[in-house]
């Protein structure tokens, strides 16, 4: 069913925060408004200071409602991959009704008892991809709801990471006024959005190149097979260039911005710019080649770190190549250094929407593209995740989606006191949706059942 509504994404990054608002219109992605601010509060992609992050989330949220025509209340936050651990799960239930008809509830249960499993104190449930259900043992259904049988499966992917960094991040929505619909695990989103269907399925890799920190995802088989993050990125080319041409930190970024280049074989020894050094009257001369051997320097560890990754993972097979994105894969040589060390073919992803043509905002993009196209069982699948099961799909997408009337008037979903904290583990039996009468008559069938085999 093609979705429409309105929808807020967010990425909050290390050195910049982006909001992105984007209208659906029968499945079709139109970007209606861009919020960005300076991040502040924020250490290799990790939240340092709630209050300061919670200010500059305000400040861009403002600017993409002023560009957008909208207020916002609700907002899609991405959570980056840091201590990300993946686990497979499954799960059984009978079909009880008579009908043997398996519904919405039947789903919501089967999902819930896959999650019956142990999660440390200190972790949290953040997303569940289903990989198949199996009725009656036939097998890679995606949608078994209104199909008649007496055994349903499910078979997927759970994924956890670190409590304290799923509340921080809610801790800082909360602090800026706003609620949070979905929270969007960054690598997964991604590799839905920046991937190909034959990427996916045969072997990729994905290379963010943050300010912050460098996260490296290995997709196969439509999968998530291995996430690792280190915490280096541009930002360390910056201070790099500080250090050693002596110069501030806002010099070194514009010097990095308009003349850097990541491969010395691409730089020229004769072309020269003006620095400004810290204790000298005068600027000084240097070449494009030295500030180039500078950034080459740092890039060639940060790569030869994503390298190392893949030897971790027994040399992850990834005939579909390496995908660069983020902020610092847009500078000039950084494809023809990756393919040179990683010895793969390397490409940039620039994302194709309207002033959006910036691998930096590959990751806000995504994290709208991945909720606008969820599927209705992928809708059930963040409520039992909740242990909610008192929401039928109809009733899911209209608290998703806000009908839009025009660009100037169309308003954020409203709140819903049941859905302010998701992605909660489960902690207690799923409860039964059937009456209480008919549970009972089946106990007693089954022991009857039993009783005349020993007579």
């Amino acid at each position: 069913m093609a979705k429409s509504g309105l929808y807020t994404g967010v990425d909050i990054g290390t050195n910049t925060i982006k909001v992105l608002v984007a209208e659906y219109v029968s499945g079709e992605m139109n970007i209606i408004g861009v919020g960005n601010a300076k991040s502040d509060g924020l250490k290799n992609g990790i939240i340092v200071d709630i209050e300061k992050v919670a200010q500059a989330l305000q400040k861009a949220v403002n600017a993409a409602e002023e560009r957008a025509g909208i207020t916002i209340d609700h907002i899609n936050v991405s959570i980056p991959a840091n201590q990300l651990e993946m686990e497979p799960c499954q799960g059984m239930v009978p079909i009880v009704g008579e009908t043997k008809e398996i519904t919405d509830a039947d789903v919501l249960q089967v999902i819930q008892n896959a999650l019956m499993r142990g999660i440390v104190p200190e972790r949290e449930i953040i997303a569940v991809e289903t990989t198949e259900f199996t009725v009656d043992g036939f097998q890679g259904i995606s949608d078994p709801r209104g199909m008649f049988g007496v055994r349903l499966e499910m078979r997927g992917l759970v994924y956890t990471g670190p409590k304290t960094l799923v509340h921080n991040i809610r801790k800082v929505v909360e602090r800026a006024g706003l609620s949070i619909d979905n929270i969007v695990i960054a690598p997964l989103a991604m590799a839905h959005y920046v991937l190909s269907e034959g990427e996916r399925e045969f072997g990729t890799v994905i290379v963010d190149l943050g300010a912050g920190q460098t996260t490296v995802t290995g997709v196969k088989e439509q999968a998530l097979v291995f996430t690792h993050t280190s915490p280096e990125g541009g930002d360390y080319v910056t201070k790099d260039i500080s250090t050693v041409l002596n110069t501030s930190l806002t010099a070194a970024e514009d010097l990095k911005v308009n003349y850097g280049e990541a491969s010395t074989d691409r730089a020229s020894q004769d072309e020269y710019f003006l620095v400004d050094v810290v204790g000298k009257s005068e600027p000084e001369q240097v070449t494009e080649y030295y500030l180039s051997q500078i950034i080459e320097a740092r890039l060639t560890q940060i790569i030869e770190s994503v390298r190392q990754d893949l030897e971790r993972n027994h040399n992850f097979d990834a005939p579909g190549g390496v995908v660069l994105l983020g902020g610092a894969a847009a500078m000039p040589g950084v494809v023809d250094l990756a393919t040179n060390l990683l010895n793969l073919n390397a490409r940039l992803f620039v994302p194709a929407e309207m002033g959006l043509r910036n691998p930096a905002f590959a990751q806000v993009i995504s994290v709208i593209d991945y909720v606008g196209n969820r599927s209705d069982i992928d809708i059930l699948v963040s409520h039992a995740i909740t242990g909610d099961f008192s929401y039928s799909v109809p009733e899911v997408v209209d608290k998703y989606v806000a009908p839009v009337a025009n660009n100037t008037t169309a308003q954020a979903a409203p709140s819903t006191s049941e859905n302010t904290d998701y992605y909660q583990a489960p902690v207690s039996a799923p409860k039964s949706t059937e009456p209480e009468e008919e549970k009972e008559g089946v106990v007693d069938r089954i022991r009857n059942m039993f009783g005349n085999l020993f007579d």
